[in-house]
């Protein structure tokens, strides 16, 4: 065919790059939350998440989705998921990675992966678990991770949320612990101690309950006792069961005490296969890769975890934990829109300059540096109070800002999406190519936001932490650094202990949510970002100098220092 034109005038995608060198706002935040940590690990994993390899697997993930096998070619029932190779790519990775079970580790020094586990691309440092700067640690790893928008984290993010819950019942916990902390990967089905490593799931909901769990029917009945302790038999169902080849989960059912929370593994000791039948996978708007469904109970064999009747307080010690990983998931995927965006923008050119150049779009590209990095702020100090859960300070701010960072950070993720997508006009809404992951991320953020409690649920959870007595000076406390920085700042901190102690109804909850994210946002900003950050974040979302979409700061703002900020290479 002869040429009709020549291609030119089109960006090169954003591939093969370090995204945690390149990552200035995750790097601030690491330093001012955990100043000893060393990041070694996380240079070797930004390379290999930046890589065409890495970016491919998590494409193909999402392109060959999970498909369900419920019975053998010979009519047995197998109940099995099948995934495409580039799935069990990304989880080997996850895994070596240490963003699973790895900082409960109960040694002291991880000498790197076990023998069949993969390292991340380029080797990696070992580095401190189980130690102060773990969490945090973990947390930059995970949000790096999800720059990928590979959709396969859910299964990493509860194996990592079971520890807490699942001590309570020592006898499992003993026998589980090394898969859980394992750096191996192995999504064979088979006995657990036969298992280089092991993932964890749960499941809460019901089609009649919803996040209302305290209405669900699933009925446990004793059935005895044993080394795990007391044993039940379980019947009913979970309308929503992510990650169902798990190799076991914790989930909610009704036994003669009331609501329990229950272990239940898909093999059995004995190495028969539970009653768990997988009735179908959901058809979601995106996480594709991530195999979520319907299971059915049919006198299904569990142990109970903690004590009968108190299942809510005890698998909810798990859910702190996901509501995290939904913050800091939504974080690393803003920072990688916007990363999309500016490598964009910075090569294409319209009307006579690059689009960085033109004045509209510096405004929005702007807009969405402030956005991200005050996300990435917020995740990273959340994070940090895990590492220090024996501190009386970290322990209310880990109850404050959990509902806090997972209602506003999620909330703002699905605009922020939608944004950096414009900026690469039809090219972001192709999905085809380096720059198709935007329309990824777009479908994938609504799903932080509704997983692990929607926005109304996170704000009654901050009214429930708000009842604590040191809320109110907790806050003052933590906001306190930033004291006379800035008026709009000074102002808003002045008014929120007192309307934190005062909060008696529900109607102004998500006004609250909002006021304290953008004033915790603003006071971590004044110690971990530029003038230039600090004080448009301020004026913007403060001081009322923005309009109701992204790109409206006022023109006084240093637009190129904050774009130069957030470029990615």
């Amino acid at each position: 065919m002869p040429a009709t034109h020549e291609v030119f005038n089109q960006p090169a995608p954003l591939v093969d790059v370090n995204l945690f060198a390149g990552n200035q706002p995750l790097q601030a935040a690491l330093a001012f939350n955990a100043p000893a940590l060393d990041t070694a690990h996380l240079h070797a994993l930004g390379q290999q998440v930046g890589s065409a390899d890495m970016q491919n697997h998590a494409r193909l993930a999402n392109v060959f989705t999970p498909q369900l096998k419920s019975h053998s070619r010979f009519g047995h029932r197998i109940d099995q998921v099948e995934f495409h190779p580039s799935y069990h790519a990304l989880m080997t990775a996850a895994t070596a990675a240490g963003l699973h079970g790895t900082p409960w580790a109960q040694t002291r020094r991880d000498a790197g992966p076990p023998q069949g586990a993969a390292a991340p691309s380029g080797g990696s440092e070992p580095h401190e678990v189980g130690s102060v700067g773990a969490h945090t640690l973990r947390a930059a790893g995970f949000m790096l991770f999800t720059e990928l928008e590979p959709s396969m984290l859910c299964p990493i993010s509860m194996t990592y949320a079971v520890t807490p819950a699942l001590k309570d019942n020592p006898a499992i916990y003993q026998d589980w612990a090394p898969q859980l902390t394992s750096r191996a990967y192995d999504p064979a089905l088979k006995l657990w101690k036969d298992k280089a490593g092991v993932t964890m799931g749960m499941g809460m909901t019901e089609k009649q309950g919803g996040s209302d769990v305290r209405a669900n029917t699933t009925q446990a009945v004793p059935d005895g006792s044993d080394g795990w302790g007391q044993r039940f038999s379980v019947t009913g169902h979970k309308w929503f069961f992510s990650a169902p080849m798990c190799d076991a989960f914790l989930i909610l059912a009704q036994t003669p005490a009331g609501l329990s929370c229950l272990f239940l593994p898909r093999v059995l000791p004995d190495g028969s296969l539970n009653q768990l039948h997988i009735q179908r996978l959901k058809d979601k708007l995106g996480n594709k890769a991530n195999a979520s469904s319907e299971v059915e109970f049919t006198g299904a064999t569990a142990w109970l975890v903690g004590e009968e009747g108190r299942g809510v307080p005890q698998i909810l010690a798990m859910g702190t934990l996901t509501r995290l990983d939904c913050a800091l998931g939504t974080s690393g995927l803003m920072r990688h829109a916007l990363s999309i965006a500016l490598h964009h923008t910075a090569q294409r050119s319209a009307f006579g300059k690059k689009l960085i150049d033109q004045p509209l779009m510096k405004n929005v590209l702007a807009d969405l540096a402030l956005e991200s990095e005050a996300a990435t702020a917020l995740s990273l100090r959340l994070a940090r109070s895990f590492d220090r859960s024996g501190d009386a300070h970290e322990q209310a701010m880990q109850r404050l800002l959990t509902p806090v960072a997972k209602f506003w950070i999620c909330k703002r993720g699905s605009h922020f999406a939608q944004e950096a997508m414009e900026c690469l006009g039809g090219n972001g809404y192709v999905e085809e190519g380096g720059e198709g992951i935007m329309a990824r991320i777009y479908r994938e953020m609504p799903v932080n936001s509704i997983w692990e409690g929607a926005g109304n649920i996170m704000a009654l959870d901050l009214l429930r932490a708000l009842r604590k007595a040191d809320a109110g000076a907790a806050l003052a406390h933590e906001l306190a650094p930033a004291q006379g920085m800035h008026p709009a700042l000074d102002h808003l901190a002045a008014s929120l202990p007192n309307r934190v102690e005062l909060m008696a109804t529900e109607m102004e909850a998500r006004r609250l949510a909002q006021d304290v994210a953008l004033a915790v946002q603003a006071a971590l900003l004044a110690q971990t970002a530029p003038a230039a950050v600090f004080s448009a974040f301020c004026d913007s979302r403060l001081a009322g100098h923005w309009g109701h979409s992204f790109g409206s700061l006022g023109a006084g703002v240093d637009f190129d220092a904050i774009i130069a900020r957030a470029m990615p290479t």
